[in-house]
């Protein structure tokens, strides 16, 4: 590896590798055969975005036509069963199939292995196949609305026993478990993916202390996937199985328990939300440091606080089942309230970055100022609902809606001012 080429040696090599190079490049597929058999990072992540962009759109017009109906009372724009169904699928297509895959699937992609140097990811072929599982989940999932029942409306959480053949029967159902069986070996394909390559694949000198803070924060999204999505699938696979094979899991009548759907759901459904959250919080990070022309403040006090995040998110999923009465509610309660602790850290430096900035307000930038507002408003109402007593009053109603939505709009502007940050790069087309 250190011998030195002599020069007429050197000389024949590059002139073998330029050879080499144009080679390929004159035989190497190109158009459409090029975007659907490529392993680029870069082209994988913007068929990502593109992908959840246009997933975004229709989940956006699901959300248009609910709201249309709720205009004026008994307004007969859809039926109850397509209300259902709307319902059902606007969450669905939202949280499964936008704002997770273009999360750690679209700018990740592109962006972590620029960031730390390396040629690619560590696993190409197993990244190309991620796509393509997500891209027929999320295919799968909408054919419902082709089927004779209607895709499913059980809602976009499937309680039991809501969710078993009984009272939910026909495939739309069925295709919304195996949509989402398929998005997520996608997404923990793309989790083995990033942990490798960020631990394997960073240059010489690029040291983890090093790591831009969006890779960070990618590095600690793709942990909670491994950890969180196994859950979820091993859950859709009983909940498959109660439907066709009678196993009962989630079922009363055959000794089953209903509430262990919910364990199930929201142990992986917790993490989720820092899953969502994370990389947005570090596109936030990066932005607002580059358009404040500072070094972000407490670079390491913002990686410790993701860990922290990371680690109590799995400790909190319950909050969401204080209702139930089978948890124990003091210390889901005090691990909910906990985890507002190194969120706040974060809120605290990003605001430390700006201080004394020359502060640019760029689109990337106002963006991002939408952000901090709007999930600081979602913040807040989630430590209302991390009270038990304040739970019980709340718990579904609006605010709950409210909280949601605030925290996941924020995201959704944290989401545009990344491709207006990064778009000029990715594209290189400069917008005016």
């Amino acid at each position: 590896m250190t011998d030195l080429l002599e020069p007429a040696a050197a000389v024949s090599n590059e002139v073998h590798l330029h050879h080499d190079q144009s080679h390929e490049e004159h035989h190497g597929p190109s158009g459409i055969v090029k975007w659907l058999t490529t392993t680029d990072h870069k082209i994988i992540g913007l068929s990502y975005t593109v992908t959840a962009v246009i997933l975004f759109v229709i989940g956006g017009l699901f959300a248009e036509i609910i709201r249309l109906q709720l205009v004026s009372p008994n307004n007969n724009l859809v039926s109850l069963a397509q209300y259902n169904e709307l319902f059902t699928m606007h969450g669905s297509v939202m949280i499964y199939l936008f704002a997770g895959p273009f999360a750690f699937g679209a700018l990740a992609n592109i962006l972590v292995p620029i960031q730390i140097g390396a040629p690619d990811m560590a696993f190409p072929r197993l990244n190309a196949l991620s796509y393509w599982l997500y891209l027929t989940g999320a295919i799968t999932m909408l054919m419902g609305f082709f089927t004779t029942g209607g895709a499913a409306n059980f809602g976009w959480v499937a309680y039991a026993p809501l969710s078993n053949s009984l009272n939910t029967p026909g495939a739309g159902a069925d295709l919304w478990i195996g949509g989402l069986l398929l998005t997520g070996f996608s997404a923990i394909f793309t989790g083995v993916n990033l942990v490798a390559t960020i631990f394997y694949l960073r240059a010489p000198g690029m040291t983890m202390f090093r790591m831009p803070i969006f890779t960070w924060n990618m590095l600690v999204t793709a942990i909670l996937i491994l950890l969180a999505f196994p859950v979820l699938t091993a859950g859709l696979i009983m909940l498959y199985a109660d439907r066709h094979f009678g196993t009962h899991i989630f079922s009363n009548s055959g000794g089953g328990v209903p509430v262990l759907w919910q364990h199930i759901f929201w142990f992986w459904g917790h993490p989720e939300v820092y899953i969502l959250a994370l990389p947005f919080f570090g596109m936030v990070t990066e932005i607002i440091a580059v358009f404040s022309k500072k070094p972000v403040f407490g670079y390491k006090g913002m990686i410790f606080a993701t860990m922290t995040i990371g680690a109590l998110s799995l400790g909190v999923w319950a909050h969401h089942m204080f209702t139930t009465g089978v948890v124990l509610l003091p210390f889901f309660s005090i691990m909910s309230l906990l985890i507002a602790v190194p969120t706040g850290i974060k809120m605290f430096n990003w605001i430390g970055t700006m201080w004394r900035g020359q502060v640019w307000f760029s689109t990337a930038m106002l963006m991002s100022m939408g952000f901090l507002f709007t999930f600081l408003i979602g913040g807040l109402t989630g430590i209302y609902l991390a009270s038990p007593p304040l739970d019980f009053f709340t718990h579904d109603t609006y605010f709950v809606v409210a909280h949601f939505h605030s925290v996941v709009m924020a995201l959704v502007f944290g989401a545009m001012g990344g491709l207006y940050y990064w778009g000029p790069k990715i594209t290189g087309y400069l917008l005016n």
